[in-house]
């Protein structure tokens, strides 16, 4: 072939190579130009900030919920005694017994099948001091089952049991104390500028009155809108951890405990060695 033609024919297969190119980089084999697909294929920014910032919401309910749950009660100075005793209620559904009430999930509750008053008999097998008393509601589920007037009694035995305490609740859900007032005199605390938690982490108990008692006994006369039967999740006593305060005592005695006579009969020794002279008949043996 002559040249002339051969450099033609290459020409024209280049420009046919170079306008199929351009065509394929016009339009994509979907007939969509490329550019649109990187702005559809491109992220959206703000949904994704949306998206982060609906979790980052739901961190902070859960951590929320968390702190909720995490109850500080007892404080240092207190520790549960319900284990020790033995409870009994007047009567009870089936599966909603005493096991449901001292269950530590608070999904589980005591609920009575009789009528008013329902009974409920902590008995311990020895004298106990009790310093706190704490029931937990829920009108949110229970409605009409929640207790609204409950009376606190405790004694020797069945037969001498007196009322301290009678607590009335409008739509109550938590964690309620029992007013020790009638028991003894309740000295104020020293910090009354404090937040509620705050006083309720720094209580001194050794100014709360001590309720002594083998029998306790929680009687519930009244329901939300007149209900019959009572829903009760949770009961707890408490008395005075002897240990923790036998424990901080020991502790502060031995940051402030002053110098043993050891360390001065061992100054005393040290200086009688060094002015008294040793006679001739106290030095060892001449071997000969």
């Amino acid at each position: 072939m002559p040249t002339a033609t051969r450099r033609q024919a290459h020409a024209h297969e280049r420009s046919r190579n170079q306008g199929t190119s351009d065509a394929a980089v016009d339009i994509t084999s979907d007939g969509i130009p490329p550019q649109a697909q990187i702005v559809a294929a491109e992220p959206d920014h703000d949904m994704e900030d949306d998206g982060l910032d609906g979790v980052d919401d739901d961190e902070e309910d859960a951590a929320d919920d968390e702190d909720d749950l995490s109850d500080p009660f007892p404080p240092p100075g207190l520790k549960e005694i319900s284990s020790l005793a033995s409870w009994t209620v007047s009567t009870a559904k089936p599966g909603n017994g005493v096991a449901a009430l001292r269950s530590p999930d608070l999904a589980h509750f005591w609920q009575s099948d009789g009528p008013q008053p329902h009974l409920l008999s902590i008995h311990f097998f020895k004298l106990v001091p009790i310093v706190s008393i704490r029931l937990y509601l829920d009108f949110d589920n229970d409605e009409s089952y929640t207790p609204t007037k409950i009376q606190f009694l405790a004694g020797m035995g069945v037969h001498d049991i007196q009322e301290f305490a009678e607590m009335s609740y409008d739509q109550a859900t938590g964690w309620k104390e029992v007013d020790f007032s009638n028991v003894g005199p309740v000295e104020p605390d020293d910090d009354d500028d404090d937040s509620d938690d705050e006083k309720h982490k720094d209580v001194d108990w050794s100014k709360r009155p001590v309720l002594s008692a083998f029998l306790v006994q929680v009687r519930i006369l009244e329901n939300h809108q007149n209900g019959k039967d009572t829903h009760l999740r949770a009961v707890q006593l408490f008395a005075k951890d002897e240990t923790q305060q036998s424990r901080d005592a020991v502790s502060i005695a031995k940051s402030i405990a002053l110098p043993t006579r050891t360390h001065f009969a061992q100054k005393a020794k040290q200086a009688e060695a060094n002015n008294i002279k040793l006679a001739p008949w106290m030095l060892e043996p001449d071997l000969r």
